[in-house]
């Protein structure tokens, strides 16, 4: 039997990363798992379950960044160089939602990406999403540490000392 069809040799293309998002979200046998579903490069299925802290951190975030006007989402699908990411929040501007909000997934990502790290991400694992967020178009990637209550920031040249995003966050962690 020839199985070389089966082996892949390249990571998917961005059309085919979508392509194969959008098959799970529509198969039924996906449709209640809890948790976000990412694909790696090479479109293997990357799940990660849901804890009710690490909701309620999305939705304080997304609260905050709603005083920015433009578009707070929570979980949005992006097609990234490291695969299709999910970030747990992201910000855009008016303008990236004229152009893309009813893309799915979006094939560039929102101007602010966040990641709220979870006790099973490592920090390689974080790292690698962070470039690929900016690398996919974002002005500034940040992980929130729960467990230490502080946030880091970066942007395109690496990590910064505070975000431009003017948006308060003094009240997150209460």
């Amino acid at each position: 039997m020839d199985t070389t069809s089966e082996v892949i040799d390249e990571p998917l293309t961005y059309d085919a990363l979508g392509e194969m998002y959008c098959k799970l979200c529509d198969d039924p046998l996906f449709a209640n798992i809890p948790g976000k579903i990412e694909l790696d490069m090479w479109g293997r299925i990357l799940m990660s379950p849901a804890t009710p802290y690490h909701g309620k951190l999305q939705a304080r975030l997304a609260r905050s960044l709603s005083a920015l006007g433009g578009e707070a989402y929570t979980e949005p699908p992006i097609v990234t160089p490291a695969g299709l990411l999910v970030p747990d929040v992201a910000w855009a501007s008016a303008q990236f939602v004229s152009r893309q909000d009813e893309e799915m997934p979006f094939t560039r990502a929102p101007e602010l990406c966040i990641e709220v790290a979870s006790h099973s991400n490592s920090r390689k694992a974080l790292s690698v999403k962070i470039a690929a967020y900016l690398a996919a178009g974002a002005v500034e990637a940040w992980i929130v540490l729960s467990r230490s209550k502080r946030f880091e920031f970066y942007g395109k040249d690496g990590p910064l000392p505070q975000t431009a995003f003017e948006v308060d966050l003094s009240e997150l962690f209460d």
